[in-house]
């Protein structure tokens, strides 16, 4: 992962802020990230977290930012994320909803390209009001998660067999190297 934290804070804020918090548990969180990073290389060429996603039953995950929700999920004295968000467990659910500490703000602006910003608005927009099982499906429908099984690495360059891809496999290579 190359993302800086307070750049991943600032997109857990973002998500926090432009999606309906009672479907926001944290397998539909790792499915946003999916979307954010697959759709801005899908239109750019280039993931923003440039986290490894892997293959699970529930679909794509990224592996770096899924280990710090756990453990802000689990055990949040010893979380980066413990500024940022925080989660309740509703009686009756298995669901770990998330909860941000505040609202994104414009100042939060400033961790993000407009590419990234018009990508997080897209992810929020088609995804915020969908609850976990409508978005986890969406996640099952594309090339990255049906070209890969279960436990594999799922590379960036498989983004380029979604008939929605607008940059070639090869562009996709060049910008995953610079």
């Amino acid at each position: 992962m190359n993302i800086p934290i307070p750049k991943l804070k600032a997109i857990l804020l973002y998500f926090g802020t432009y999606t309906d918090l009672k479907f926001l548990g944290k397998v539909k969180l790792m499915k946003l990230f999916y979307f954010l990073d697959f759709m801005h290389v899908k239109k750019y060429g280039a993931p923003i977290t440039f986290d490894n996603y892997v293959n699970l039953e529930h679909g794509p995950i990224p592996s770096t930012i899924k280990n710090l929700i756990d453990t802000a999920a689990d055990d949040i004295d010893n979380s980066i994320l413990a500024d940022t968000i925080c989660f309740e467990r509703p009686d009756g659910t298995n669901m770990c909803r998330v909860i941000p500490s505040r609202k994104f703000t414009k100042n939060d602006r400033k961790y993000f390209t407009p590419s990234e910003l018009d990508i997080l608005e897209r992810v929020c927009q088609r995804f915020g009001g969908m609850n976990t099982r409508d978005t986890e499906l969406a996640s099952h429908s594309e090339a990255p998660w049906n070209e890969t099984h279960l436990l594999e690495s799922i590379p960036y360059t498989l983004a380029a067999k979604d008939r929605d891809c607008q940059v070639s496999e090869e562009e996709i290579k060049l910008l995953l190297e610079i």
